[in-house]
Order: C-alpha cells, then sequence, then structure tokens
C-alpha cells in the first residue's frame, strides 16, 4: 500500500489542486493511503475533512517580513515544524511527499528530504511563491501549471481540475443549465465572475454596461460575489446571482467570460475553450497577469488592466468582439489550444515516476 502525504493550504489556490489529485489518487487505487498536511486555520480545515481524508495540522509558521518579535520566534518555530513533519512521515511511513505551496510546504519538503522520501511539487501561479521556489531545488519532479513558470526542471503539466470539470460536456448541460439560470438556451452566454467574495470593478463596469451588451444579442450571467455593492439593472437577458452552488452549469452555459486572472479560472476557462476577457487582480504580486499570458498569447483571451475595465472600453472593445460571431468563435477556438483538461493525470504520473516507477507496482 502506497502513503501519500499531501502538503498545502491556506488559500484555494492551493487546496483545490492538492484535492483534485488526492481524488485521482484515491480514484485509482482505492487502498492507497492519502494524508493531507496543513494548518488549522486554513481553508483545508473545512475543505478536507468534508472530503473524507484524514488532515494532519502543523503550526502556520509564516517567513518574516521584517525583524520583530516574531522574526525573532521563527528558527525554533520553524525548526519544531521540520520535526513535527518528520514524525509524522516515519510514523504514517509515508512513500512520497506532494507538495503544492503554501505555508505547511517548506517544512514538508525539508522534512522529506531528511527522511529521504521523495518529494514533488506543483506550482499553480505563473509567477511561483516562496514555499515552492526553494523546494524545486531538490525536488524529484516539478509539475507547473503554466508555460514559463521560472522553476528548475519544470514540467509542465497544467491544472488539475475538479472532476466534475475536466468531464464537463458543454453542449449536453446547455439546456438544463440556461433553464436552471433561467437564460435562452438559444442565445450565447456572456459570464461575468470576480471570484467568490467579487470584484468591484468588474461588478460596477458590468452593471453599469447592462444596456450595451444585452443590445449586442448576447445574455449576461452575472455572479456578483458575496459582498456586492451594485443593484440588478433589471433588464431582461441579464441575470445576477451573488452565488452559484453550480458553477459547472455556469460554465456549462458561457460562450464567453469576463474574470479576474486567478490560475484556476484561467486553468477552467481555457480547459474547457471559453474565451475570456481577463482583469487581473491588481492587489499583490501580479501573478494574475502572468497568469493569463498563454492563452492570450494564443488569442483565447483579452488581457485589460483594472484600471482600464470601464464602460468606455466595454462599449469600444467588448461590444464589437461579441457583435462579431466568428471573432468570437475563432477565440474559443484558440483558448481550447491553450487548455490542459487532464492536469490531475498528469501531476499523478508525476508523482508515480518520483516512486520510482507506477504506484500501483508497490503493492
Amino acid at each position: 500500500m502506497t502513503v501519500y502525504l499531501l502538503a498545502g493550504g491556506g488559500t484555494a489556490g492551493h487546496v483545490n489542486p492538492l484535492l483534485a489529485v488526492a481524488d485521482r489518487l484515491r480514484d485509482r487505487d482505492p487502498d492507497a493511503e492519502v494524508l493531507v498536511l496543513g494548518t488549522a486555520e486554513g481553508l483545508e480545515a473545512r475543505l478536507v475533512p468534508a472530503r473524507g481524508y484524514e488532515l494532519l495540522t502543523i503550526a502556520k509558521v509564516p517567513f518574516p517580513r521584517r525583524p520583530n518579535r516574531a522574526a525573532a520566534a521563527f528558527p525554533a518555530r520553524f525548526r519544531r515544524s521540520i520535526a513535527d513533519v518528520t514524525e509524522i512521515i516515519a510514523g504514517r511511513g509515508v512513500d512520497v511527499v506532494v507538495g503544492f505551496g503554501g505555508y505547511v510546504s517548506t517544512p514538508a519538503y525539508i522534512a522529506a528530504r531528511r527522511a529521504g522520501v521523495p518529494f514533488v511539487v506543483h506550482e499553480a501561479n505563473a509567477k511561483p511563491g516562496l514555499a515552492n521556489r526553494l523546494g524545486a531545488r531538490r525536488a524529484r519532479a516539478v509539475g507547473v501549471a503554466f508555460e514559463g513558470t521560472p522553476l528548475p526542471g519544470a514540467e509542465v503539466v497544467g491544472m488539475p481540475l475538479r472532476r466534475e470539470i475536466e468531464t464537463l460536456d458543454r453542449a449536453a448541460l446547455r439546456r438544463a443549465a440556461a433553464e436552471f439560470f433561467d437564460l435562452d438556451p438559444d442565445r450565447p452566454v456572456l459570464l461575468a465572475t470576480g471570484g467568490s467574495l467579487g470584484a468591484r470593478r468588474i461588478n460596477r463596469t458590468m452593471v453599469d454596461s447592462a444596456a450595451a451588451l444585452v443590445a449586442t444579442g448576447w445574455q449576461v450571467l452575472h455572479i456578483t460575489g458575496a459582498k456586492s455593492e451594485v443593484d440588478d439593472p433589471g433588464i431582461d437577458g441579464y441575470r445576477m446571482v451573488e452565488y452559484a452552488d453550480r458553477m459547472d452549469l455556469a460554465l456549462a452555459l458561457a460562450d464567453f467570460a469576463v474574470s479576474r486572472a486567478g490560475a484556476a479560472t484561467v486553468s477552467e476557462l481555457a480547459a474547457l475553450g471559453i474565451p475570456a476577457v481577463y482583469v487581473p487582480y491588481p492587489v499583490g504580486n501580479g501573478e494574475q497577469r502572468f497568469n493569463a499570458a498563454g492563452v492570450v498569447g494564443a488569442g483565447g483571451g483579452i488581457l485589460v488592466e483594472d484600471a482600464r475595465f470601464v464602460p468606455e472600453w466595454v462599449s469600444a472593445e467588448l461590444v464589437p468582439l461579441l457583435a462579431d460571431r466568428e471573432r468570437a468563435a475563432s477565440m474559443a477556438a484558440a483558448a481550447a489550444t491553450a487548455g490542459v483538461a487532464d492536469g490531475s493525470d498528469r501531476m499523478v504520473a508525476l508523482v508515480d515516476r518520483a516512486l520510482g516507477g507506477g504506484a500501483a507496482d508497490r503493492g
């Protein structure tokens, strides 16, 4: 029996690909033991047990950014985290560690190396985080979601996606999806979403442009997120919802999208051949711009800075694009060429290779 320790957490960007790989490992070999390493505070504390996996927690020890009391305590706390993971590896007979970034990944990589256990890295963003930059130097294999990700030994495996996205039959689900969202299945649909909390710029601009967008003959499915500050414009063909618990149906219905450029979002849209206007989140280290670079370069997307995504831009650029159905269709085909639909299988193949062959041969 193979014992896998999957390390990552804190945000959906780390947890969701981790769970996709965990599911594929469990589906392939029900006798395998799949353990997850995280913290008690991160998103994994809720999502991992709900998916049926055992969550093993260690202390959250962020790297210090400035000299202060926390920085002084960091070395001892970090050594303790490494020791805790070392105990888990030995006590549970872990055969391989797979890290997805986040606070717990660095101690997991160091502990695996000291224990002589192979470890594998997956980096979801085109601009890698610190934990994976460190881990990639000694990893047995490194899988990345996007071409050009600057990690040593990186191999493009794509993003491990949820099974319902990998196997989504958009054409077969279109009518059911249209009925679910009370839209016409025979008219094209523009999906606008800024994530679970919403994106103020996208929300405001979409509402202010509602009449112009619907006048193109397209319908709009606008998912505002939980912290929306906009009101429904009340226009026929413009459907506003705060949250979509059936995001698979929203994606089945979408012929074009307006969204942020988070790694998972870009990966899902490209894998499904949905062209998009990407409006990168303007705060942070700029990774969203890099996430969208591949699909934009292939012709399957348009990158627009947050400050420029205003009604005037929509009128000048997006409205004419939607009115040109041939151009929208060609962008959809281009998006599909940049997408990877089997990222979970590709990542599992890297793990097998790190183990020295197929895990099924290990008994």
